[in-house]
C-alpha cells in the first residue's frame, strides 16, 4: 500500500488506486496523513474541515468518515499495517513512514543535505532530484481545488522550494550550470521573493558565458522586489551583481570536493 499526498490524494494497493469516497473522507484522511503517527485532537480535525463554522452534525460527520476509512484500511491492512485508532483526545493514523510519499521525500532531502554538507555534491544532486521527482503537483491539490487552505500545505510547499534550492546548490557545485538555467528561469518568475533562486540563476548564467543575461536577471528581480514589496534586494544579491559587473574571478567554477567551496564563498563575501 502507498499513501500519496504530494499531488492529488491517492492510496494505492499494488499499483491499483483505492476508492476513498467523498470529499469529507478524503479531507479527513489527507489531514491525518499530514500528521501521520501523531494524535490529532478531534477538535483540531473539525477546525481543519470547517474553520470557524462547523455544522451542528460535524462530530458525527467526522466519526462516519473515520469509520469508512477504517473499513478501507482493514481490507488492505496486511499490505502496510496502516490502522486508524481512536485515541484521546482524537485520532491516530498509525502507518509505516516508508509508504507515505511525504515521509520518503523528507528522508531523501535529509540524506541529500548530509551529503552536500560532507562535500559529496554529485550524490546530493541525485538524492535531491529523487526527492523533487516524487511531487506530482501541489500537496493535496485536489483538496486545495475545493478551497482547503491548511497552513500545513503552505509549510510543505516551502519544504519543496528548500529542496530545489539545495539541489541547485549541489548542481552548481557539480558544474551543471547550463542544465539548471531553464528551471531557474521558471522558478525566479514563479516565486520572485525567494532571492536565493535569483542568485543561483545569475551565477549559473554567468558561468555559462551569459553575463548580460545574468545582469538582466538581477534588474528584473530588483524591479519585482521594489514594485511589489517596496524593498531592495538583499546585500548578498547586490554583492553578486557587483561581482558579475566586474567579472570577479572568484565567480568562476572551481571543481572542489566540497560544495561549500565556490558557492558559499561567494555568498559570504
Amino acid at each position: 500500500m502507498e499513501f500519496r499526498i504530494l499531488g492529488e490524494l491517492d492510496v494505492l494497493d499494488s499499483g491499483t488506486q483505492i476508492r476513498l469516497g467523498g470529499v469529507t473522507r478524503r479531507a479527513v484522511l489527507g489531514y491525518l496523513l499530514l500528521h501521520n503517527n501523531q494524535v490529532v485532537p478531534a477538535s483540531q480535525l473539525r477546525e481543519a474541515l470547517w474553520n470557524d463554522d462547523p455544522p451542528a452534525t460535524s462530530r458525527k460527520i467526522v466519526q462516519n468518515a473515520v469509520s469508512a476509512i477504517r473499513k478501507v484500511l482493514a481490507c488492505h491492512e496486511s499490505a502496510a499495517g496502516a490502522v486508524l485508532l481512536t485515541q484521546d483526545p482524537g485520532y491516530l493514523l498509525r502507518v509505516d513512514p516508508d509508504v507515505v510519499d511525504l515521509c520518503l521525500f523528507r528522508q531523501l532531502v535529509q540524506r541529500g543535505n548530509a551529503e552536500l554538507a560532507s562535500g559529496e555534491a554529485e550524490l546530493a544532486r541525485v538524492r535531491f532530484r529523487q526527492a523533487i521527482g516524487m511531487w506530482r503537483g501541489r500537496a493535496l491539490s485536489d483538496l486545495a481545488e475545493i478551497g482547503i487552505r491548511w497552513s500545513e500545505l503552505t509549510a510543505i510547499e516551502d519544504e519543496r522550494l528548500n529542496a530545489y534550492e539545495a539541489c541547485f546548490e549541489a548542481e552548481l557545485a557539480s558544474g551543471r550550470n547550463r542544465e539548471i538555467t531553464p528551471e531557474l528561469k521558471v522558478l525566479t518568475a514563479a516565486v520572485p521573493a525567494r532571492e536565493t533562486f535569483c542568485k543561483q540563476y545569475m551565477l549559473a548564467l554567468y558561468r555559462s558565458g551569459r553575463q548580460a543575461d545574468a545582469l538582466e536577471a538581477y534588474q528584473r528581480a530588483r524591479g519585482v522586489l521594489v514594485e511589489r514589496l517596496g524593498i531592495e534586494p538583499r546585500l548578498d544579491l547586490q554583492r553578486l551583481h557587483q561581482m558579475i559587473l566586474s567579472q570577479d574571478p572568484d565567480l568562476e567554477f572551481v571543481s572542489s570536493s566540497s560544495p561549500s567551496g565556490p558557492w558559499r564563498h561567494i555568498a559570504a563575501r
